[in-house]
């Protein structure tokens, strides 16, 4: 009898990891994408640095067109479907395929003669599980480089006394290298810190101030779909433990610079009654990630896209 249980709610447990999973794993601002704009440089993926040997990820969503005859993407995730959208449509897949493997047929497994509370007890069970392996086994494995310690490039243009030294990208059409100064590193370090201010307080206001209006319909998108699911995440205590400049150019009358971030923080979802379901308010998680920021020459720095590490 046991067993016949077993096999009748393993597939719909199956469903719930692979639904559950994309919503715990995908915290923070930007919820663990990689989206936005770099201009001419969009589809072309960010050289690496030591906070990120292997450079950052593909573009998953832009609005810039693609010039460059690679395949583009109207919105973020596959096909331009959202992050939640697939991964609910990879757990009903899952389902189907459970169920055919256990003989109920491809929706058979989604049925059985579990109770409410056991089906509640076991999905709480199935959150609490996936949630300590995330943190323990993906963030876990960033070991903290230590608050305040830059790479040595990163010195060399941060503070290191006199001017910036330019640095040189690859070439590309209507590019050319861009010099930094400490001031911009400064802003870099400033809007990391108030852009995950804002993204926890749902402040699209704040939020127009320093990004681009495609990343702020990004983050509205994200904060949309945490309301409709009836929860709030919530970044703090911020710390920049690492920045490399992976590129700085300029085209036509726009400015870039990509720049590897590790920071380590505090992440946690709370529900309506502000009760934590994800994320621990003790433990600090540590993330790499590349941040573009543009500017006009001699204007402000605003963040235009964010991508992840390979």
């Amino acid at each position: 009898m046991k067993i016949l249980q077993l096999r009748r709610t393993l597939p719909l447990l199956l469903t719930m990891l692979l639904v559950l999973a994309p919503a715990m794993a995908e915290a923070r601002v930007n919820s663990g994408l990689s989206l936005g704009s770099r201009g001419s440089r969009t589809y072309a993926t960010a050289p690496g640095t030591s906070s990120a040997p292997y450079g950052s990820a593909p573009m998953q969503g832009s609005m810039t067109p693609n010039s460059y005859g690679r395949p583009g993407y109207g919105g973020y995730g596959i096909g331009g479907r959202s992050a939640f959208a697939s991964g609910l449509l990879g757990g009903l897949i899952g389902a189907g395929i459970g169920g055919m493997l256990f003989g109920h047929g491809f929706f058979g497994g989604m049925h059985g003669g579990m109770g409410l509370l056991g089906l509640l007890l076991q999905l709480f069970l199935l959150y609490m599980l996936a949630s300590w392996l995330y943190r323990h086994f993906v963030m876990g494995n960033l070991a903290p480089a230590g608050p305040g310690m830059f790479s040595r490039r990163f010195n060399q243009n941060f503070g290191g006394g006199g001017a910036a030294r330019p640095v040189f990208a690859a070439p590309r059409p209507a590019s050319r290298p861009l010099a930094l100064a400490a001031p911009d590193y400064q802003s870099f370090d400033r809007l990391l810190r108030s852009i995950q201010a804002a993204w926890s307080a749902h402040d699209l206001t704040a939020l127009r101030g320093m990004a681009t209006p495609e990343m702020v319909s990004y983050f509205a998108d994200q904060m949309a779909e945490q309301t409709s699911r009836g929860v709030r995440n919530q970044v703090f205590g911020v710390q920049l433990l690492q920045g490399d400049l992976s590129e700085a150019w300029s085209e036509r009358s726009a400015e870039y610079a990509t720049v590897s971030m590790r920071f380590s923080m505090i992440d946690v979802t709370r529900d309506r009654a502000g009760h934590v379901v994800d994320g621990s308010l003790t433990e600090r998680v540590t993330v790499s990630e590349f941040w573009t920021f543009v500017r006009a020459p001699g204007g402000q720095w605003v963040l235009s896209a964010i991508q992840q590490p390979r």
